[in-house]
């Protein structure tokens, strides 16, 4: 049976678009640039899980009309089978869509005045060019052509048929290009650089033979399971072990983590209302003419639905797997299959707890190790954001904790340059090649409801107590929490290690203490940016570690819902002028951490994984230690390396 929170169908979709063609004409002329299931209101799911009373079915999408340039809301009650709202939304450009990337691609390389200017640069195989179309942001758009939906072009060619085309920047050539209408608008072509000699290929059949067989070969390595699986799924909900969870998808955050319980001692204790991505801005911080357009929202922009990869068994997730598919649609809003769009899986942790004591167990025995394995529950994704890959982990602990990692990988962008040429704001990574340096900052949005939706953001951070008769060593250090009783932000603080806890006032832990949840921050990153700077303006959201507001259906883009050829933050700053209380409400705690890529050659020609991460951890919500319960591991040669194993009991 459907839930509520399923992600939509294949046959939702086209009810949709036959909907909105019958009574709005969206058809011939129009892009839908999203289309989207939205959650129903918490009051009614509460009224679902209570007398399965079902919320209407409503769908949104933002419909683009080509020849006016106008973008459209439209939300429809798919239990009605009617259109609820048609609305015209001015100023606003709707994200962009993979159909307007790929027909901009073709369109510039079949362009005369495009194909001229490589002639000029010694380029006429075209089949070798990419043209890769960026969005703009508002200062730097050419004022002429603002009021259109335009992109800007880099321009890459390949060394042959299926080499990497980012390893050949044609460097001084971008295009300007209006998107509704695909007409070229302006060629830019400000310098020339001659191609130099690079190794930019990883595909293994263009890597030269003098790179490889220097490594001794991989020994097999098989993860196996011979009882089957430790987890149950049943449809879009999850349940291992103690914990259960829903997984969603849409166009924009890609996939969702929804209504996380964890079953403590048979009662049925809510975590998180839901757990995803709202943002990823990637600013490159290279002046240049080739770069100081160059910031990505992917989320808003472009969305990671859209740019879900089908994964493969072996290759993107080892062991015994199950798969998730996922349904998004194109920019006809005709539904298609992304297979194997989300991976579920058991992995080992590695110990989860052990201690060695010593003497004599009461028997005539020593008492020696006491050890249990961990194991955790793995959900992921993976995207393809032009030459970026983004891999996104949430893995779920038997101890309570929640750790989300993400692995960005892929292809740099590169530069090539004159002998001698000053590359202050990159690295070398080849001959005449450098790497501009970046930043990938995400925004997780946290709807975090532990023991329910009465909860208060606390501040936690350590202070050291003076040297005084008390404390005559200088040994003492308290925990000071403060509450965040208003809605704003707060930053990270190295020196007194400070992190955030959601606090449920309201249920106390059998010591008499409120049950919470914390956020460890591992990977905050200050975004060196200057006030003034329009990147900051655009995305202020990026200034600050973390921010607190109410819980709003509404409010759920942290710099607004319309960030393409944006220049001002229309989300968090916005909301926040509200001053609304954060005291024993439902909250939303929306955490900005990232990656500060100062490039290497040892991330050319393809990036090794570089791995960021944050944790939820259970302060207080349990009495204990949750996972004692965890039954030891059996004795095997595999675990000690002998018959007489005698490291687990």
């Amino acid at each position: 049976m459907a839930h509520p929170l399923d992600p939509l169908t294949s046959d939702e979709f086209r009810t949709t678009t036959a909907l909105l063609h019958r009574e709005h004409g969206v058809g011939a002329g129009w892009r839908y640039c999203s289309i989207e299931g939205l959650e129903p209101a918490k009051s009614e799911l509460d009224a679902y899980a209570a007398s399965g009373e079902v919320p209407d079915r409503i769908v949104e999408a933002l419909c683009l009309e080509q020849k006016t340039n106008r973008t459209f809301r439209a939300r429809v009650n798919l239990s009605a089978e009617a259109v609820a709202l048609f609305e015209h939304v001015p100023g606003v450009q709707a994200n962009f869509t993979v159909d307007e990337w790929e027909e901009a691609d073709a369109a510039l390389r079949a362009h005369p005045d495009v194909i001229a200017a490589l002639e000029r640069r010694g380029i006429t195989d075209m089949s070798l060019v990419f043209m890769d179309t960026w969005t703009y942001g508002d200062a730097v758009m050419p004022e002429q052509w603002k009021d259109r939906r335009i992109g800007w072009s880099d321009t890459w060619v390949r060394a042959a048929a299926g080499a990497n085309p980012y390893a050949g920047p044609v460097n001084g050539l971008h295009c300007v290009i209006d998107v509704n209408t695909m007409e070229l608008l302006d060629i830019e072509d400000t310098h020339t650089i001659s191609r130099p000699e690079v190794m930019g290929e990883y595909v293994p059949r263009h890597v030269p033979d003098r790179l490889k067989g220097h490594r001794p070969e991989r020994k097999p390595l098989q993860i196996t399971q011979p009882e089957g699986i430790g987890f149950v799924v049943d449809g879009h909900q999850i349940s291992w072990q103690n914990w259960t969870m829903r997984i969603g998808f849409n166009h924009r955050e890609g996939m969702t983590i929804q209504a996380v319980t964890y079953t403590d001692a048979g009662r049925v204790r809510p975590i998180a209302h839901k757990l995803s991505f709202a943002e990823m801005i990637v600013p490159y911080r290279d002046p240049s003419v080739d770069h100081f357009r160059r910031t990505a929202f992917d989320i808003g922009e472009w969305g990671l639905g859209f740019m879900t990869q089908s994964l493969e068994l072996g290759c993107d997730c080892l062991g015994e797997i199950r798969y998730l598919d996922a349904v998004m649609h194109d920019s006809a809003g005709e539904p298609y299959t992304i297979t194997n769009a989300i991976c579920l899986h058991e992995e080992d942790s590695a110990i989860g707890w052990k201690h060695v004591d010593h003497g004599d167990d009461g028997t005539g025995n020593e008492v020696g190790a006491e050890v249990r394995r961990q194991r955790r529950f793995v959900v992921s994704f993976h995207v393809t954001v032009a030459n970026y890959e983004y891999i996104v982990y949430w893995r779920f602990y038997e101890d309570g904790n929640i750790e989300c990692e993400v692995r960005a990988t892929g292809i740099m962008v590169v530069t090539h340059i004159e002998e001698g040429q000053a590359h202050p704001h990159g690295t070398l990574v080849d001959h005449r090649t450098y790497a501009p340096h970046h930043q990938h900052f995400m925004v997780a949005r946290l709807d975090l409801e532990p023991d329910g939706r009465s909860n208060t953001v606390y501040r936690s951070e350590t202070a050291v107590d003076p040297i005084s008769a008390e404390n005559p060593h200088g040994l003492g250090l308290r925990q000071v929490n403060t509450p965040i009783e208003t809605e704003g932000h707060d930053d990270f603080r190295w020196e007194s290690q400070r992190a955030w806890k959601v606090v449920n006032d309201g249920s106390l832990n059998g010591l008499g203490t409120p049950v919470g949840y914390k956020l460890v921050p591992t990977g905050a990153i200050p975004s060196f940016f200057d006030p003034a700077a329009p990147v900051l303006q655009r995305a202020q959201v990026i200034g600050h570690t973390v921010w607190v507001t109410p819980h709003d259906a509404e409010e759920r883009w942290p710099s607004g819902e319309f960030v393409t050829q944006s220049k001002d933050d229309h989300g968090l700053p916005e909301w926040i002028r509200q001053e609304r209380s954060t005291v024993d409400t439902d909250l939303v705690l929306w955490y900005v951490f990232g990656i500060h890529h100062i490039t290497r050659p040892e991330d050319w020609p393809v990036m090794p994984a570089d791995i960021v991460s944050f944790w939820l951890k259970p302060v207080s919500f349990f009495d204990r230690n949750p996972s004692l319960d965890v039954q030891p591991t059996a004795t095997s040669t595999s675990c000690c390396g002998t018959d007489s194993c005698t490291c687990q009991h």
